[in-house]
């Protein structure tokens, strides 16, 4: 069976805050142990008063922490942002705190723009290289070789597996190269899902990681008990892009009816393309569309990302995915 998991970026709703934020994120992922999820992650954002995972290892210590079983990562951190060096002492440490369950996923873009990257101390490089060194890097700490001439305290030895993100072919490419599992970021930019999935495999090389190809896909769920419910429940995520798209980033609105029809032709077409990989109504639909985006990719895991103002309908959501699943 296909392996599903779950992607949170840690909303922070519209009247609320970061400390509420953080018990949801537990919460959710509580719940999507119990619902057998395979993993939970969350993904680097900075700027952004929306997301509250921009620490992103100290979120999944306090997630791994109010979980027992559940792999906990991240979906992911933004190298470019760090030292490969700090990130292996990092995620070296929740390895140490939490054994066997801890998921460190890769990604070349910031998570934000020029202005935070440089606040970062951590300014653009636009050397295509610089992305596969820091990788390599890390794997060498992680893997003790001694060809840093470094060795990660901790981190040295740490069983932490490493996934390569993407949203283009670059992505696709180096995790064949390197024998990486590969996440492909659909559920917000599909348009290039079939050409990576076809890339990441036919160039795929085994490793001492892998010896077959792993790949993942993102895919939004606005699930409910009803058609018209699901669809209510989505236009919180309808305005965020709507509002990230044109330059007005904020935290997450609640749902409002009627909301596609007060939007102009071009914001429906961004919409209708940024969210083309996604399941939004009752059950049945839902069921429907994971059946046929599992079938159309053939992926081994699929990254459900719902993000849902209110809680127990996020919840819900997750219910009526997993259910779904077996079939």
């Amino acid at each position: 069976m296909t392996a599903y998991s779950l992607l949170d970026l840690v909303p922070v709703l519209e009247g609320s805050d970061v400390p509420d934020a953080m018990a949801r994120a537990a919460d959710l992922a509580a719940h999507a142990e119990a619902l057998g999820y395979t993993r939970y992650w969350m993904a680097e954002h900075h700027g952004m008063e929306g997301i509250a995972s921009a620490a992103t290892a100290v979120v999944i210590g306090h997630v791994a922490g109010k979980t027992l079983t559940i792999r906990v990562g991240a979906g992911g951190i933004m190298l470019p942002n760090h030292a490969p060096l700090t990130i292996a002492e990092q995620f070296g440490t929740l390895d140490a705190l939490y054994p066997g369950r801890i998921d460190l996923g890769l990604g070349r873009a910031p998570g934000s723009d020029q202005r935070v990257a440089q606040a970062m101390r951590r300014g653009l490089d636009t050397d295509p290289n610089a992305f596969p060194r820091d990788v390599m890097e890390l794997q060498s700490y992680f893997a003790d070789d001694g060809q840093t001439g470094i060795r990660a305290t901790p981190g040295a030895g740490a069983n932490v597996p490493l996934y390569i993100l993407g949203s283009s072919t670059f992505g696709a490419q180096l995790a064949a190269a390197l024998g990486l599992p590969y996440a492909f970021a659909s559920h917000f930019a599909p348009q290039l899902l079939d050409d990576a999935l076809a890339i990441y495999r036919r160039e795929f090389r085994p490793s001492a990681a892998l010896d077959k190809p792993y790949a993942m896909a993102g895919f939004n769920v606005f699930a409910a008990d009803t058609d018209e419910e699901g669809e209510l429940l989505a236009t919180s995520m309808q305005q965020s892009f709507v509002a990230l798209r044109t330059g007005q980033p904020g935290k997450l609105k609640p749902p409002v009816p009627g909301y596609l029809d007060t939007l102009p032709p071009q914001a429906r077409m961004m919409l209708d393309g940024v969210l083309s990989c996604s399941a939004i109504g009752g059950p049945d639909n839902v069921r429907e569309a994971l059946l046929r985006f599992i079938g159309r990719t053939q992926v081994d895991e699929v990254i459900l990302v719902s993000s849902i103002y209110d809680h127990d309908a996020r919840k819900r959501s997750l219910t009526i995915a997993a259910e779904a699943m077996p079939a």
